[in-house]
């Protein structure tokens, strides 16, 4: 044998090796499978594979899980989904809420780390304003996605993150096209002149004072309607005083849902008789907050139902009622037919 046939021999069984050295998968992760995500905080989280018991402690992010076919994925929910008007929606999807089978470690306003670390999640859905909370919890080396929630944009990024960590990757896609498509197809119905928009005084259950500014996404909401906001404060949440909402003199009052209050109550205050709202009678109430969640890809509802109290000739051929079963069908398929108006 030689010199050349030797180092052929050699090159050959030497192939395997330097094909695991410098072939073209050396330069992938260890773990072609991890997830990577970024969420609210700007901070990456990492998975190895899609979690599989989720401690979700936002109600709105919960809902997104649902829609995204992830319940089952569920160990942990928020207190609120038990102790709010939401429960009856859930309780139809859920047999499990239902029977009140889902530890409740926490809500926006408390936390059990305790509870938590029990529960053994390999992912925790958190506000990121907990900061507290967060850092306990991640100290237990449970990865936390913290969420922030100013813009529908970040409810698309929010549902996307979602889908990523849950391994509902294509479904995720599904539910943001589906959205964006119902955004356009409203926008398509505007009154093609816009020089007299309807001004909307947007008034949150804590009473008539207390509203939405310019920088909210309920500015948002009202501008994807057709509508203006009445309240020019650049700020999130407001609280006016009575001058100022006269200065404003709103052509509709829309309040968020009140299981205390109703339009008729609004339309008594007998100090405001004069407004242009309460004179033509134009108050309205949003439905359950299971409904128009506007932290949730359901946003598009509560804009239909806007631009209807807003613009009713433009968009007489709007059913709102076919729209809701519509809506509740595409976002949490089959689930969706359970849920109670």
């Amino acid at each position: 044998m030689n010199t050349n046939q030797v180092i052929g021999i050699i090159l050959i069984l030497s192939l395997p090796v330097l094909i695991t050295l410098f072939g073209p998968d050396r330069d992938k992760p260890d773990n072609p499978a991890t997830i990577q995500v970024t969420d609210f905080r700007n901070k990456e989280i990492r998975l190895a594979k899609p979690a599989s018991r989720i401690v979700c402690l936002i109600e709105s992010g919960l809902s997104g899980l649902y829609m995204l076919g992830a319940e089952n994925q569920v160990v942990g929910v928020p207190s609120a989904v038990y102790n709010e008007s939401v429960s009856a929606q859930y309780a139809a999807m859920d047999e499990r809420i239902k029977n009140k089978e889902l530890p409740a470690p926490g809500n926006w306003d408390f936390v059990s780390i305790e509870n938590i670390v029990a529960l053994q999640p390999d992912l925790v859905i958190i506000w990121s304003s907990q900061t507290e909370s967060i850092q306990l919890i991640e100290a237990h080396g449970i990865p936390v996605y913290a969420v922030f929630l100013q813009s529908f944009e970040d409810v698309y990024k929010e549902i996307k993150d979602f889908g990523a960590l849950t391994g509902k990757v294509e479904r995720a896609d599904s539910l943001i096209n589906y959205t964006k498509n119902e955004i356009r197809q409203l926008k398509s119905m505007q009154p093609a002149s816009t020089k007299k928009r309807q001004s909307v005084y947007f008034m949150w259950n804590q009473g008539l004072l207390a509203t939405a500014g310019t920088s909210s996404t309920v500015n948002e909401l009202l501008e994807l309607a057709g509508a203006r906001n009445a309240c020019t404060v650049d700020q999130e949440h407001v609280v006016i005083n009575k001058e100022m909402l006269f200065d404003w003199n709103p052509d509709m009052i829309v309040m968020w849902y009140n299981p205390a209050k109703n339009p008729e109550d609004i339309l008594g205050i007998s100090d405001i008789q004069k407004l242009k709202a309460i004179e033509n009678k134009q108050v309205y109430e949003l439905p359950s907050v299971f409904l128009c969640d506007l932290w949730t890809l359901k946003f598009p509802y509560a804009i239909k139902m806007l631009a209807k109290w807003s613009y009713p000739t433009s968009y007489a051929h709007l059913n709102l009622e076919e729209e809701k079963q519509k809506m509740l069908f595409e976002l949490y398929g089959q689930k969706g037919k359970n849920i109670a108006p």
